[in-house]
């Protein structure tokens, strides 16, 4: 289960995302019709005006311990299921995030 394509300069995460949420967690790991994974993100904010995006964006920095500059949606914007480019070397993140979907 590969929620994530890495690439030269960093990798691409995808992301399940649900607004409106009573807290803002993981929940998991999701997986499509066509077999494409996604980590499933829970969001506290409304899905206006680009709210949830920036929540998304300011979680996933934090819990990445990196700037938001660094996260970019590249797909997704006003879709649940999102492809969040990261710059940073790669073999940083793959161990952090396969530690939250539990496969270290």
């Amino acid at each position: 289960m590969q929620i994530y394509d890495e690439q030269e300069d960093g990798l691409v995460l995808r992301v399940r995302l649900t607004p409106n949420s009573s807290s803002c967690s993981f929940k998991g790991v999701f997986t499509d019709a066509q077999g494409y994974s996604f980590l499933k993100i829970n969001v506290i904010s409304v899905p206006e005006k680009g709210k949830a995006n920036q929540e998304l964006i300011s979680f996933l920095a934090k819990k990445l311990n990196l700037a938001k500059s660094q996260l970019k949606i590249i797909s997704g914007e006003t879709d649940r299921y999102k492809r969040i480019f990261i710059t940073e070397p790669t073999q940083n993140l793959v161990q952090i995030i396969n530690k939250w979907i539990g496969e270290d």
